[in-house]
């Protein structure tokens, strides 16, 4: 991100904004819309906002891995065949379905 490039009031979005879209387009960097001198809103494109969603998708789902692993290393679960068969059992669903 740079600073003089990528931080602009709201007005000048409202005033720009084919500009700002082609630019965030080539960047892939968000706009940082200030009001009053403060930043307010951050606005980027749908490719990289998606990118960013996939990428926070893949982090909580290491960190509930990470969970496991350190649940398991402290004694603190079961193996999957066991827990599975335990859930069938009270669910009264047959194992060979």
């Amino acid at each position: 991100m740079k600073l003089t490039r990528d931080i602009h009031s709201l007005s000048t979005f409202k005033r720009d904004t084919a500009k700002l879209m082609r630019q965030m387009k080539k960047t892939k960097e968000p706009v940082i819309l200030t009001v009053n001198g403060k930043a307010e809103l951050v606005v980027q494109d749908a490719e990289s906002y998606q990118k960013l969603l996939a990428a926070r998708d893949r982090i909580e789902a290491i960190e509930g891995i990470r969970l496991g692993l350190e649940s398991m290393k402290r004694n603190k679960g079961k193996p999957a065949a066991e827990f599975f068969r335990e859930l069938f059992a009270e669910k009264g669903i047959s194992e060979n379905e």
